[in-house]
This record gives structure tokens, sequence and C-alpha cells, in this order.
């Protein structure tokens, strides 16, 4: 036993001995974690020798034979691999010689090939020139083609076919247009010239003749136009034969586009483009462009600066004169050709392109005569609100108003309108009627008891967006938006003014005209801001001061959402003033209170006698001068002030006097039980109904009185519970009790609201009669 405890030690300190070393490959270490493993302390397992010898044997048999098999096959691998790497190498140089050789063959071939190459291209060269040549004189051939048809068309009098031709080869000389053959273009220009000078004319002549047998133009009435120099069995035949001429002059629309350029006024007049009036409305149109011309240019009486009205009159009894006609006759024809145009609308707008070419030629002659350039402003809106609103103008086509709208006549427009409603508002505010309401004795109508001057003014205000909102730019109506900004700052500044002669007479009747006035103007302003026209323009304001960072983002944030209006600066100064106003008002009849009050405020509450020593409660005589005052003064208001600004009044000067009874009077004295019973008589039975007529409930106006009332006449019993009630919720909150009763809610069953704890026990303290306690 001695030797293998000896044996054990041995092997047991080899086996400290053996470590491994990591940066080897150690097979010592994996021998001795092997027989370890296997063997163990174990000496009986010994006889697992055979097996494991066995075992390993045939391990290291099968790792030779691995290895035999991947020394064997690698070479292999790499003399493949090597024998690909050579012949690519062969195939490579067999093709860069293949390669060399077809490079020289090439550059031979082009060195052959080259002087039949310059050859060749000298030959496509004049195949090239032939080929335009003969596209050249196929155009040519065409052109003249098209020229044979039109004169064989025309010798055989098929005018309708002549005029189809026409429009086709129209057509094809748009198409030449980008054509660098000037030439050829100017062949075929003069070509469809020359066919449609002579068809237009054969045309022209003959339509005319119809029209003249229709007794065009209708220089009369609807109802006179009747149909008579042709007789009625040939008026078939008449409209039979307008049509078709009406229908071959519209084929050559085309062409007289091309040929004709129509007059444009100068750019600085900013007209939209329109397209050319058709030719047949053209035709129709002449003899009515020759009696304007002749009447409204030159030297003829009818030819005066100081009556437009003569020749807008003249255009617009054209266009109503003319229009049955033209729906009636010529819009069928226009449908039945499949064209898009209105004749009633084509007929009107070459009038008004008459209008306005004698504008612009009239204006610059009478920009500086404030009389004749304010004169004309106002026929052209009228003139332009019969256009639109009885004829159907479209706001797409040239007006008026893009002459108006030029820098310099708008300019002086802006300048004449405000000069003209400043003298305006200066006879409105000086005459005898200023302040005065046209609807003083018409009760329902005078709600708001607008002065004179006040509902002028506004009417000024909506008489010139009448006049701009037809402008064909946001940026001129912009421009007039702050004209009338401009106005309204002046009449609250001419307003403010007046107010400030009349502050000594605050309760006066032109003061409380003047209250009125700013009342209404900032009313009306508000509900403009709501208006569609006003809306589009504060959009308008937004994308102007968006582009020119005039305002902050706050302020476009307020626009943008629609939170404030192009009228708010106007509207929260005149809001201002009206508080200011009311203010000193309402500060005028309190001191007046005040004064009435004072033998009120000396009282005897002490001493007064209770509620049963009396018969009969009656009003406190010193109480009498100030609810008297309180009367007068709230008849006479409620008659002069519009009822949104006397409720406003009454409920100002409610809320002053609530306090001053409260601070005054109340919270001053002491009162006995009488005291206390009188003081509640005087407020509920004679002040607060006062107000009755106002309201339904007046006393919730008065709340400090009515509570202060509620405490000083609660009975002993109540009023020394709830003294108990507020002493232990004060010391409850200093000791933090939260399980005692609450101040608030015994306040609040009493009917207590508005006054704090602090006040109530004041108000208990002023309670003259209270029985001993022995406390």
């Amino acid at each position: 036993s001695i030797a293998e405890k000896e044996n054990m030690a041995t092997i047991a300190v080899r086996k400290k001995e053996v470590t491994r070393d990591l940066d080897h490959c150690d097979i010592p270490y994996y021998v001795s974690e092997f027989v370890e493993r296997e063997v163990g302390n174990d000496y009986d397992s010994l006889r697992k020798l055979d097996n494991l010898i066995d075992k390993l044997s045939e391990n290291k048999k099968q790792l030779e034979e691995q290895v035999l098999t991947v020394s064997s096959e690698v070479p292999k691998r790499i003399q493949n691999a090597l024998k690909n790497a050579e012949d690519s190498k062969k195939s490579l140089g067999r093709l860069l010689e293949e390669e060399t050789l077809l490079s020289d063959s090439i550059n031979s071939h082009l060195l052959k090939a080259q002087p039949w190459m310059e050859d060749l291209d000298v030959l496509i060269s004049q195949v090239e020139e032939i080929e335009r040549h003969l596209s050249y004189l196929k155009w040519i051939s065409q052109i003249e083609e098209l020229s044979d048809s039109i004169q064989q068309y025309l010798m055989t009098n098929n005018v309708p076919e002549a005029a189809s031709t026409l429009a086709f080869m129209a057509e094809l000389d748009i198409k030449l247009q980008e054509s660098s053959c000037s030439h050829l273009l100017a062949f075929v220009r003069s070509t469809v010239k020359f066919w449609h000078k002579i068809l237009k004319d054969k045309l022209s002549s003959d339509f005319e003749e119809v029209l003249t047998q229709l007794h065009w133009p209708f220089v009369g009435p609807p109802q006179s136009q009747a149909f008579g120099l042709a007789a009625p069995a040939s008026a078939p035949d008449v409209y039979n034969n307008l049509e078709t001429l009406f229908c071959q002059l519209l084929k050559l629309q085309t062409s007289d586009e091309l040929l004709t350029k129509p007059k444009q006024l100068p750019e600085k007049y900013s007209l939209p483009l329109s397209p050319p009036i058709i030719l047949p409305i053209q035709i129709m149109l002449n003899p009515l462009q020759k009696r304007f011309k002749y009447h409204f240019t030159g030297n003829k009486q009818t030819n005066v600066l100081n009556k437009p009205e003569w020749y807008l009159t003249q255009v617009l009894m054209w266009i109503g004169n003319h229009a049955k006609f033209l729906d009636d006759k010529i819009q069928p024809i226009l449908d039945k050709a499949g064209s898009s145009v209105n004749a009633g609308l084509e007929f009107s707008r070459a009038l008004v392109m008459l209008i306005l070419e004698k504008l612009a030629a009239d204006i610059p002659c009478l920009l500086y005569d404030d009389t004749l350039f304010c004169h004309l402003v106002d026929e052209v809106l009228l003139f332009e609100r019969e256009l639109y609103s009885v004829h159907g103008y479209l706001s797409s086509f040239p007006s008026c108003m893009h002459i108006l709208s030029e820098e310099s006549c708008f300019q002086r427009w802006l300048t004449v309108e405000k000069k003209f409603a400043l003298q305006k508002m200066d006879s409105m505010l000086s005459s005898e009627a200023a302040w005065i309401s046209q609807y003083k004795d018409i009760t329902d109508v005078d709600e708001m008891k607008v002065p004179d001057c006040a509902e002028t003014f506004m009417t000024l205000l909506l008489v010139i967006t009448d006049r701009y909102k037809n402008l064909p730019t946001a940026s001129r109506k912009l421009q007039f938006l702050g004209l009338q900004k401009e106005l309204v700052d002046d009449f609250r500044i001419r307003l403010t003014q007046v107010m400030k002669e009349e502050t000594r007479a605050s309760l006066g009747f032109r003061y409380c005209a003047i209250l009125n006035a700013v009342n209404y103007i900032a009313t009306v302003l508000a509900d403009w801001a709501d208006n569609v026209f006003f809306l589009q323009l504060q959009q308008a304001e937004l994308e102007v001061s968006a582009e020119s960072n005039t305002v902050s983002k706050l302020q476009l944030g307020q626009l943008a959402s629609m939170e404030s209006s192009v009228f708010d600066e106007m509207i929260n100064l005149l809001e201002r003033l009206k508080h200011d106003m009311l203010t000193r008002q309402v500060d005028h009849v309190f001191r007046e209170v005040k004064d009435a009050a004072k033998l009120y405020k000396k009282e005897r509450w002490l001493s007064l006698p209770s509620q049963a020593e009396q018969a009969v409660m009656s009003l406190s005589s010193t109480a009498c001068p100030m609810l008297l005052t309180l009367r007068d003064r709230l008849l006479q208001l409620e008659q002069q002030l519009c009822h949104s600004l006397f409720k406003v009044f009454w409920q100002m000067l409610a809320e002053k006097v609530d306090i001053y009874i409260y601070q005054e009077i109340i919270m001053a004295n002491h009162f006995n039980e009488g005291g206390a019973a009188q003081l509640q008589f005087d407020m509920s039975r004679n002040l607060f109904p006062l107000f009755s007529h106002y309201c339904k409930r007046p006393e919730n106006y008065f709340k400090h009185i009515k509570e202060a009332c509620i405490i000083l006449n609660l009975n002993i019993g109540s009023a020394l519970l709830l003294k108990d009630v507020l002493q232990s919720a004060s010391e409850n909150e200093t000791t933090l009790k939260p399980n005692q009763p609450s101040a608030t809610a015994a306040l609040n069953e009493l009917g207590v609201y508005k006054l704090a704890q602090r006040d109530v026990e004041i108000l208990l303290n002023l309670r003259a009669s209270w029985p001993n306690t022995g406390k």
C-alpha cells in the first residue's frame, strides 16, 4: 500500500508538471489529457489497453491514408491549374497575333478605300442636295397645285372648296415657319396673301350685301328690328346665304390671322391675351366701327372730354340692340361649324376694344383735371357694371379696368379718390345733422343709434369697395384697401378730436353719438372681415407679406389661419377708443353716485330699529339721492347709447357700485339687527330692481353686497355656528386636520361664493349684537 501511494503521488506530481504550451501544438499535454480521461486513477481500467491500442492503431491508419490521399491529389490539382494557365496564355498569344493581322488588314483596306470614300462623299452630298431641291420643288409644286385648284374652283364659282383649299394652304404655311428657306416662305406667304385677298374681297362683298338686306346694323331698339326690306318669302334664302357666307369666311380665319396683325394697345396696360376677332364678326362690326370713329374722334361735336357717357352709352346700346340677332341667327351657325366662339361675347369684345382705345387716347388729356377725371372714372365704372351684369361680359377679357390700372392713371385715381373722400368727411362732420340718426324715430331700424356722419362714412367706404373690387390684379386692390385703412384711421382721429372737446360733458348727446359712431364702425369692419372679397384680399396680403418679409412669423401665421383680418389693426384702435370713452362715462356717473351717497355712508347702522319694531319697511331716506342719481343716469344713457354699449356701461357701473358700497359702507360700519335688515331692504328691494330692466337676476352683478347682506342678516344661532366653523377651519388648517368641516362648503350652503373666508370673518365681527356665551 505504501508503494501504491508513492506511485499515485508521482503521477499527481507529473500531472502538475505537464502544462499546456499555448503557442505550439503540445503533444505531451494532449497525451496526458488522453491518459487521464481513459485511465485516470482506476488501475482496473488497464484491461482496456488492448482495445484502446487497437482503436488508436485504426485511427492512425485512417489518418495515414487521408494524408497519403491528400498528398497525392494536391499536386494533381496544381498541375491541372498550371496546365490551364499555360493553355490560356497560348490562346491569348494566338488571339493577339490574329488581332495584329486583322488590324493591319483593316488599315490597309482603309488606305485603299480612302479615295473611294472621298468620291462617295461627294456623290452623297450631291444626292442630298438633289433631294433637297426635289423637296423644294415638291413644295413649290404642291403650292402651285393648290393655287391652280383655287383658281379652278373660282372659275366654276365653287367658293366653299376654294376657301377650304386656301385654309389647307395656310396650314402648310404654318408648318413651314421653322424652315430656313426664306424664298420658299415668301413664295408661300405671297400665294396665300394673293388668294386670301381675292376670296376675302369676294366673300366680304357678298356678306355685306346679305347684311344690308337684313338692315344690318340695327340702330334702333330690338322691337323695331323687324326684317322688312326683304320680302317674307325671300327671308329663308337670305338667312341661308348668311349661313353659307359666314361659314366660308370662317374658313379664311387661319389665313387672315397669318396676314393681319390685330391692333394692340401698349404693354403698359397689361391686357390679357385674347384671340383675334373672328373674320365674319369683324366684317359685321365694320359699319359700327366707322360710326364710332366718325362721332367720337376728331373735331366732331360728339367728341368732348367731359362727356364720356356718350360713347360708353352708345356701345352699350349697340350691344343690347344686336344681342337677340346674334343669339338667334349667328350662334347656331357657329355651333353647326363646330366653333367654340360665343357670338354675343365676341361682338361685345370687339366693341369694348374701341372703348379701350378711346380711353387710352383721352385719359392723358384729362389726367390732371380732377373734375373731368373723376367724372370719367364714375362713368367707366357704371359702364363696366352694366357690361358685366346685363350683357354677361367675362372678367378674363380686356376691360376698362385694365386702362385705369395703368400706373400713372391708377395713382391719379387713388389721389382723386382720397381727395374727394376727405372732402366728403369734412362736409359730413361739419353738417348740422352730423350727430343725429336718420332713423331716430324708427325704433326697429335705429337699434345701433348710428349718427348720420358714421353711416355716411361707412357708405363712402362701401362705395369705394364697389369701385375697385373689379380691378384685374390683387396688388391694385391692396392699394385701395390701404386707402380705406387710411380713411378709417383719419376718421377715428377726427372723432377723437371732437370727443376731447366734449370730455367735460361725457354724458351729453354728442359724446354718446361719437361713442355710437365708434362702435358702429368697429362692428361693420368686423362684419366686412368675414366677406369673401376681403378674405381673398387677406390671402393676397399674406402672399405679398411672405415675399417681402415685412411681418413677423406670428403675424403671418395669424393671417394664414384666419385668426386675424385685414381690418384688425383699425378695429383694435376703435375698440380701445370705445373702451376709454365708456370708462370715462362710467367714472363720471360713479362720481355722481359717490357724491349722492355721502349721507348714506353716515347712516347710524348701529341704532336703527329692528324689523319687528316697524310696521312696514321703507327705503332709507339717505339712500334716495344715490338711487335717484343711478336711475336718472341709467335712463338717460339707455336712450342715448345703443343696446350693446349700454349693456357694457351698466355692467361696468354695477361692478364699481358693488365694490364701493361693500368697501365704503358695509365694511366701514357696524350693524345691529335693524341696521342689517335695513341695508338688505335698501339693496334687494331698491338698488337691485333698478337694474332688473336690463337682466333677469340683477343681484348677480352685486355679489359682494348680496353675500354681505346674507352674513349680516343670519340669525344668531346660524351666525354663531358659522363663526365656530370658520374658527375651527382656521385652526384645522394650522394643525392639519383634514377631516373637520370645510369652511367653503359651509359658506356655499348659505349662498356665499364670492367672499373669501377672511372677509366673512370680518363681516361677522361687524355684527353688534352677540349673546354672552361666557367666552
